[in-house]
């Protein structure tokens, strides 16, 4: 099958960073993360969801475990924030680019402050969207982090 690349893949090749593409099947409708990690035969943990806050006008990108949930005091804690909220659908993609089910931290219009789950340090990979339904990319997360200039913190419940 022939893969098409997606900005972040585009992104990620031009500094030469390394990444498996896992390709799924979307026709059924189930893009929630944890059927993501099904479908591309990854344990749940090791699949991370891109999650999108916002705290006025200041936008805010959490990676996290598909599982799991951000915790939102956390979070603000960790952006140095009174407190922040989710960003709504209705704006995802003026801002990001991106539309929910394909919302990659690599390739976003602006380079917002980005944010990882500490677990993700101790793991020897992790999967991100690929910047479109359907496409998933695996990568190492140092990797990433350097990518996308984020910081590793405490962010779920």
């Amino acid at each position: 099958m022939q893969i098409t690349k997606t900005n972040a893949m585009r992104m990620l090749d031009a500094k030469g960073i390394g990444y498996e593409i896992h390709s799924y099947d979307n026709e059924d409708g189930a893009i929630h993360g944890t059927a993501v990690a099904g479908k591309i035969g990854r344990p749940p943990e090791t699949v991370f969801k891109t999650l999108v806050s916002h705290s006025g006008a200041n936008l805010y990108v959490f990676v996290i475990p598909v599982a799991e949930e951000l915790d939102l005091k956390k979070a603000a804690r960790a952006a140095g924030e009174k407190k922040i909220e989710m960003l709504p659908l209705k704006d995802l993609l003026k801002w990001t680019g991106y539309v929910r089910g394909g919302c990659s931290p690599v390739g976003m219009k602006k380079l917002y402050p980005t944010y990882i789950e500490q677990g993700a340090e101790e793991l020897e990979s992790i999967a991100v969207s690929g910047g479109k339904i359907g496409m998933q990319i695996e990568l190492a997360p140092d990797e990433l982090a350097g990518m996308v200039n984020a910081k590793y913190g405490d962010l779920i419940k």
